[in-house]
């Protein structure tokens, strides 16, 4: 598998030093190696009308920082320079495809395109500043502002994405008949390969800033909701209040990113009980997992 990774320092230099035309650079230059994971998840680089739902709208949605702010902008440009991030991208990248080699997984690509962009800090106040999307398999996003706390986790959020490129190959990605279950385990799964390839002091807050108590109640509310199925329904339950009362959906009792903690325990009960690991775990059904692991019992 060829790994072909952006060079998006270039990019954004060129980008903060434009003074028209910064949309159109973004959406056929920047976005546009990218254009058939959009086309998968309904993105087009160019809405049809005006002001219409696009790349530009979809990426700002995700969390990734407005392309006009230049000023904030070129602090964090100079921060992934420094800590050479696409250097640490490619290293990772790498790391990921010995272990699917070792372990005689396959991924539904020959080549595997990587971006990394510029966050929006306040949007992704939440998620400390960085987030990532490896939905579609060989694609994979990673958006960050640098700051203390996440520039040590950038391969463990680039392992989590990788993961999803690797159980899409296997599995796929329903959007309207996902259920709760589903959802927890494809997040669960996915911390866990990162746990596995980089430990667990560099996985993302949404597994590690639960107290004993609020995961427990996470855990009693989740169980009950297995079934539930459909996108919005579903995203309640996995990234808790604050996200669904943003985005419109219900709320339904829990914590930011619940989810995402919960299917991280659910995975982990699963395989020290069944003594199973990540890369045999990356190819059990939800149900396997979930009527195996000892999380909800």
């Amino acid at each position: 598998m060829k790994i072909v990774i952006e060079n998006t320092i270039e990019q954004y230099e060129k980008l903060f030093s434009m003074e028209e035309e910064k949309e159109n650079y973004f959406r056929y230059s920047m976005m546009k190696p990218f254009e058939k994971m959009w086309n998968t998840i309904s993105v087009p680089l160019k809405a049809n009308q005006p002001n219409g739902y696009d790349v530009l709208i979809a990426t700002q949605m995700l969390g990734y920082l407005d392309i006009t702010e230049t000023e904030i902008g070129t602090i964090a440009l100079e921060n992934l320079k420094e800590i050479q991030a696409l250097q640490t991208a490619y290293d990772t990248l790498n790391h990921c495809a010995d272990f699917i080699q070792e372990n005689n997984l396959k991924m539904n690509t020959d080549e595997l395109k990587f971006g990394m962009y510029i966050a929006d800090p306040k949007k992704l106040e939440l998620q400390k500043g960085y987030s990532g999307f490896g939905g579609v398999p060989g694609f994979i996003q990673v958006s960050i502002f640098p700051n203390s706390y996440n520039v040590s986790k950038i391969p463990a959020v680039i392992a989590h994405e990788f993961h999803h490129n690797i159980r899409f190959s296997y599995f796929d990605w329903d959007h309207g008949n996902v259920t709760v279950g589903d959802y927890l385990i494809i997040e669960g799964l996915a911390e866990s390969f990162a746990k596995e390839l980089y430990g667990g002091d560099l996985l993302g807050p949404w597994v590690t800033s639960f107290d004993k108590e609020d995961l427990e109640y996470s855990i009693e509310i989740i169980k009950d909701a297995l079934h539930v199925k459909g996108f919005a329904e579903v995203s309640s339950y996995m990234f808790g209040d604050t996200v669904a009362k943003e985005q419109g959906y219900q709320p339904v009792g829990l914590s930011p990113f619940a989810g995402y903690a919960v299917g991280y325990q659910a995975v982990q009960s699963f395989m020290k009980a069944n003594n199973v690991g990540i890369g045999e775990a990356t190819l059990l059904s939800t149900e396997e997992i979930l009527n195996n692991c000892e999380l909800f019992s």
